[in-house]
């Protein structure tokens, strides 16, 4: 999808079918929606943010930008919904797990990212219930919290130690097909 300035234009790129799904699922989250969490685009995708007017510091990756706390995407073969307020909490993951498995639908989740193919497959009155439990100021303070810790999601990168060029490289190991083809030669 080519990058989109709004929400209404996303939605627009949609297919009519593919826009009616995703409608479903974007409306059950704006009606647990907590006011000072903004809907807009984010990385391509119809983001929900906490923005700079609550928390000035931004997104500590890039601080330009809002910070995040969950995204809707059309993927190709499913509806995508990351939520990072699950992600960074113990208890609100649990409670989210049980209330949708409780509804008898599939879960079909990774850390943050629940997938499924129709707003059907979804219990939406879950997803609503989820964004109503998403306290920005809970929520902010978590995310300073793990960030003073260490826990985000940027990985660090230990420094390689340099390479010492002079140092004589180890001998590679013949393969048994290399090692036919020598005994083979020398025949």
């Amino acid at each position: 999808m080519p990058h989109l300035a709004t929400v209404k234009e996303y939605l627009a790129a949609l297919p009519p079918e593919r826009r009616r799904e995703v409608e479903a699922v974007r409306a059950a989250i704006r009606e647990g929606l907590h006011e000072q969490i903004r809907e807009e685009i984010s990385y391509n995708m119809i983001g929900y943010v906490i923005p700079h007017s609550v928390y000035p510091p931004g997104y500590h990756c890039n601080p330009k930008l809002p910070l995040p706390v969950a995204a809707l995407a059309a993927q190709k073969h499913a509806i995508s919904l990351y939520n990072m307020a699950i992600y960074g909490d113990p208890e609100l993951l649990a409670w989210f797990v049980a209330a949708w498995k409780a509804t008898g639908k599939k879960l079909d989740m990774g850390k943050s990212c629940v997938r499924f193919k129709a707003a059907a497959d979804a219990p939406l009155s879950v997803i609503t219930q989820c964004f109503r439990k998403i306290n920005p100021k809970a929520y902010i303070a978590r995310y300073e919290r793990n960030l003073a810790s260490g826990k985000t999601t940027q990985k660090k990168v230990a420094a390689k130690p340099a390479k010492d060029e002079t140092a004589p490289k180890p001998a590679k190991k013949a393969t048994k097909k290399k090692a036919v083809r020598k005994v083979a030669r020398a025949k």
